[in-house]
């Protein structure tokens, strides 16, 4: 396919479009729009935690695992992407490493009962 399609028109079109892709299911579509725009603003949290999304649902593990580190060590304390970080790592089969994820963000999701 035309890249040209994906790199198309202004950062909140393109945001729409990936947005549109994902909830279509096309997770390697929407990450190949999420890609540049990440490129474009990568100080953003949500098209990076949306790429990471994306790359988790077409099992692109190790690429959603380094946008989803990228967010914890600018926010510690984003607990989505904490959880999806650990959930990933179990998916790799590092259950040992995904536990502290998973466990931190149960706690700063306010659910102390599983702790």
């Amino acid at each position: 396919m035309d890249m040209t399609y994906y790199d198309h028109g202004t950062p909140a079109e393109r945001w729409e479009r990936a947005r549109m892709f994902f909830d279509a299911k096309d997770y390697a579509a929407a990450a190949r729009v999420l890609g540049g725009l990440v490129e474009e603003v990568p100080e953003q949290t949500g098209p990076r935690l949306l790429l990471a999304r994306a790359y988790y649902h077409s099992a692109q593990l190790r690429r959603a695992e380094s946008e989803l580190r990228v967010i914890v060590e600018r926010d510690p304390v984003e607990h989505y992407a904490r959880l999806m970080l650990g959930r990933t790592l179990q998916r790799q089969g590092r259950t040992d490493e995904a536990e502290s994820h998973l466990r931190l963000a149960s706690a700063l999701a306010g659910d102390f009962e599983q702790l």
